[in-house]
C-alpha cells in the first residue's frame, strides 16, 4: 500500500486532505541523489495554513488530472515570515526531492538551463557534451522545485522559464532536446514584496512572468502562533519568556508593515531572531539579572540597522521594559 499523510486545516475550517506521498521510481540513473534530497519534517514545524493550502491545490490536481493544466504557487512575504520553510516542508510530507534555486541577477539562462562545454577525450583532443542546468537537472526526475527571489531575476532568466510555466510545459534546450514537465514534479516559487522596503536586486514581477503563478501573501505570524511555535521547539521555557518574545515580535512586526514612516520600524523580527537567537541569547545570559535584555542586546539589536533601533527600544519599553528576572529555562538541556 502507498504511504499516505494527512494535512489538517489549523482553522479547522475545513476537512483533513489525506494524500499518498511520492515515490522515486528504481530506474532513474540518479535515484539515490534524489533520495538524498527528500528533506527530513521538522519536528518542531506548526503549519499556520500554507501546508493545507498546498494540499488543496494537490488534491484538486490530483482527483480532476484530465484537462488539467497545472497550477505554480508563488508565496510572496517578507523576510523572516518562513516562506521557503513551508515549501520544503511540503516537500518533506510529500517524500519529493526538494530543489531551491535562487534566482538572483547573477543567475543567467545557461546556469539554470545548460550549456554544452568541451572535455577532453582521452586521446589529446576534445569533445563536446551537453551539461544541464540547475533546473533541467531537477526536472529530470521527481522533484519539487522551489524557484527562490522570483523578483530579483534578470529578463532573460524569466523569459527561459516562460515555456515551462505555461500551457507548453516544457523547456527546449539548445540542443535540440525538449524536456517535459512531468507529473511528479511540482514548481513553487518565492518572493518579497515590491515596496519601498530596502529588498537589494528585487523588482515589479514582469506581468506576463507573474500571470503565470497563483500568487499567495505570507504574512508575520501573530502572538498566539509565537507562542505555539516556541512551545513546540522549546518546552522548558518559562511561560513569562514565551509571552514577552510574543509580544516584542508581534508589535515589532506591526509596527514593519503600518505605512506611516514616522512610527513603522524598517527591519522586521524575524522568525530566525524569535526561534533561534533569543533562546539562545537566553541560555547564554540564563544566570543574569535580566537574562531577556542581555538575549535582547546581542543576539537581536546587532541585526537591525542604527537608525532602526530607536524604534525597537521604544517597542522594547512598551512591551517588557524589565524582562523577567527568574531561569528562562526549567533545566540546563
Amino acid at each position: 500500500m502507498p504511504e499516505t499523510v494527512t494535512f489538517e486545516d489549523p482553522k479547522a475550517d475545513g476537512k483533513p486532505i489525506e494524500l499518498e506521498k511520492f515515490t522515486i521510481p528504481e530506474d532513474l540513473a540518479d535515484r539515490d541523489q534524489r533520495i538524498g534530497k527528500i528533506p527530513e519534517p521538522d519536528p518542531h514545524y506548526i503549519d499556520l495554513g500554507m501546508l493545507y493550502r498546498f494540499a488543496q491545490v494537490e488534491q484538486v490536481r490530483r482527483e480532476n488530472p484530465e484537462g488539467f493544466s497545472p497550477l505554480h504557487v508563488a508565496v510572496r512575504g517578507h523576510m523572516g515570515t518562513g516562506k521557503d520553510h513551508d515549501i520544503e516542508q511540503f516537500a518533506a510530507w510529500l517524500g519529493l526531492p526538494y530543489y531551491r534555486i535562487p534566482l538572483t541577477g547573477e543567475v543567467r539562462d545557461v546556469t539554470l538551463i545548460g550549456s554544452t562545454r568541451l572535455h577532453g577525450d582521452g586521446k589529446g583532443g576534445t569533445e563536446s557534451r551537453w551539461e544541464d542546468g540547475d533546473i533541467t537537472r531537477a526536472l529530470r526526475g521527481p522533484s519539487l522545485v522551489n524557484l527562490s527571489e522570483l523578483n530579483a531575476a534578470g529578463a532573460e532568466t524569466l523569459f527561459a522559464l516562460h515555456g515551462l510555466l505555461d500551457r507548453y510545459a516544457a523547456l527546449d534546450l539548445p540542443n535540440g532536446e525538449t524536456v517535459r514537465l512531468r507529473s511528479d514534479i511540482r514548481l513553487f516559487g518565492t518572493m518579497n514584496p515590491t515596496d519601498i522596503r530596502d529588498y537589494a536586486g528585487t523588482q515589479t514581477l514582469n506581468k506576463a512572468f507573474a500571470d503565470r503563478w497563483v500568487i499567495w501573501e505570507k504574512n508575520f505570524p501573530e502572538a498566539e502562533q509565537v507562542i505555539a511555535m516556541l512551545r513546540r521547539r522549546y518546552p522548558s521555557l518559562a511561560m513569562d519568556y514565551v509571552e514577552a518574545i510574543a509580544s516584542l515580535a508581534s508589535e515589532v512586526n506591526a509596527s514593519f508593515v503600518v505605512p506611516d514612516t514616522t512610527t513603522r520600524v524598517e527591519t522586521p523580527l524575524s522568525l530566525r531572531s524569535v526561534l533561534d537567537r533569543l533562546p539562545t541569547g537566553l541560555r547564554v545570559h540564563q544566570e543574569r539579572p535580566d537574562p531577556l535584555r542581555k538575549a535582547w542586546e546581542e543576539f537581536v539589536l546587532p541585526h537591525i540597522d542604527l537608525y532602526d533601533r530607536d524604534h525597537y527600544e521604544t517597542v522594547w519599553n512598551a512591551v517588557v521594559r524589565k524582562g523577567p528576572t527568574t531561569r528562562p529555562f526549567g533545566n540546563r538541556g
